[in-house]
């Protein structure tokens, strides 16, 4: 390292944003993520032994993957290298591996190397990385915001161990807060601020989970806000935090696990009848910027799906409010599809309707396909009627009550029932219907 290295080191360090100069030297430094690495929990131990194999540490932001990468970089007696997938190329890794190789082969010590955002590598560059993690020249870590299991070669995650980080409970976040205002070593303690206990509640709940996000906050609090004339200190007071994060996090991520976790609740909420769940979805996904038109497809799946025939006029305003919020567009939509979903979500449901359709395709695809009955052939086209086609064929206009019993399954199939209806709302009066149509 010459001279111009280790004063731009320590600028960076100086420099850096406070969440970065925060982060913990030690395992025992670390909040949060007990599950993973409690004393008693196979990471703490590796880490401790020194022993650590290839891992994937997979979550949202701000739970500390970059963290613990950094504690096993000051803990390990390997050689630590570090790149991130947005702007590493192939060469940089070409670099690391010949590294390693020399490293391995002329002092008998092991590499690791930390990939930021692994998710971002394509297949190839992930192959490349593959035989070396194989043949141990190299120990990954790889961070990822994404479902490692969608997103990483699965031959290379086959040889490596994912550890899921879960977002920080709010105590967790309050001590880090505390921390980052009080710490003179690594926090802003030597600012001499102090931040009221309604502020640090207020900025440990909105940041969701998300560590960066408060620590931010905090950075931005104490940088920006005079000292009190009385004291001399600089207050941290509910409307300073307010103002600083001013907008909830929100882990929202339209292509990833977040996504398919919201609208698997908001679909779920409608179909258990739950408008408060179902409302309070949507409002999280439209909060996030979620597509509308992607949110009004999913009423309209589910007022067809498990609503159905218990109130046919579900997914009527379903559609309406499809094509409606379309043609407003925000922020008038929302109101549109708050009324159809809580409509669909108040509505009787019955998936009779959807499960007919499922029986009758088992039916097609197990059994042989009869002839369609000769009297329910088409008559119209040239030579059909001297076939036979459309004879016999009761016009059910031409009987009292516009019906009459005829035969309409092929042959064979006589007397098969796809559709049962319930005793759901309208459904109940279908069923009624039919039952005396049969007698």
């Amino acid at each position: 390292m010459d001279l111009f290295d280790y004063m731009r080191e320590n600028t960076m360090k100086n420099e850096s944003p406070l969440a970065s100069r925060l982060r913990p030297a030690s395992l025992d430094e670390v909040v949060g993520q007990q599950h993973i690495i409690g004393r008693d929990k196979l990471l703490y131990r590796a880490i401790k032994a020194d022993k650590l194999g290839s891992v994937i540490f997979y979550g949202p932001p701000g739970t500390g993957k970059t963290t613990l990468a950094r504690v096993i970089a000051n803990t390990t007696s390997a050689d630590f290298k570090q790149i991130n997938a947005t702007v590493a190329g192939k060469k940089d890794m070409e670099e690391i591996v010949k590294e390693a190789k020399d490293s391995l082969g002329m002092y008998g010590k092991k590499t690791i190397l930390f990939v930021d955002e692994i998710h971002r590598f394509n297949k190839g560059q992930q192959d490349y990385l593959l035989p070396f993690v194989e043949d141990g020249t190299l120990i990954l870590i790889g961070a990822t915001t994404e479902n490692p299991f969608f997103e990483v070669n699965g031959a290379l995650l086959s040889r490596s161990r994912v550890f899921e980080l879960k977002p920080l409970e709010k105590e967790d976040i309050r001590e880090l807060i505390r921390r980052a205002v009080y710490d003179r070593d690594k926090g802003m303690g030597s600012y001499h601020a102090v931040i009221d206990e309604d502020a640090e509640e207020f900025l440990a709940d909105v940041s969701n989970g998300d560590a960066r996000a408060a620590l931010n906050a905090v950075e931005l609090g104490v940088m920006t806000t005079d000292r009190d004339q009385s004291d001399g200190k600089i207050h941290i007071n509910l409307t300073v935090a307010q103002e600083c994060i001013q907008k909830r996090v929100v882990r929202y991520d339209k292509t990833g696990d977040n996504h398919y976790d919201t609208i698997s609740a908001f679909i779920k909420s409608m179909r258990g009848s739950d408008p408060d769940a179902a409302v309070y979805y949507l409002a999280r996904m439209l909060y996030a910027g979620e597509d509308i038109k992607f949110i009004a497809r999913r009423i309209m799946i589910c007022a067809a799906e498990d609503v159905g025939n218990a109130d046919p006029q579900a997914l009527v305003v379903a559609v309406a409010a499809a094509q409606a919020a379309e043609r407003i567009g925000l922020p008038e939509a929302q109101i549109v599809l708050s009324e159809a979903v809580t409509y669909v979500a108040s509505a009787p449901k019955s998936n009779a309707a959807c499960m007919a359709v499922f029986e009758a395709l088992d039916s097609v695809r197990n059994q042989k396909t009869m002839p369609v009955p000769a009297h329910l052939q088409d008559s119209h086209y040239k030579g059909a009627s001297k076939l036979g086609h459309g004879q016999g064929y009761l016009y059910a206009h031409d009987y009292p009550g516009n019906y009459v019993k005829q035969q309409y399954l092929p042959d064979g199939m006589e007397g098969t029932e796809f559709y049962h209806p319930t005793d759901n709302g309208y459904e109940r009066k279908i069923k009624e219907r039919l039952r005396e149509l049969k007698k």
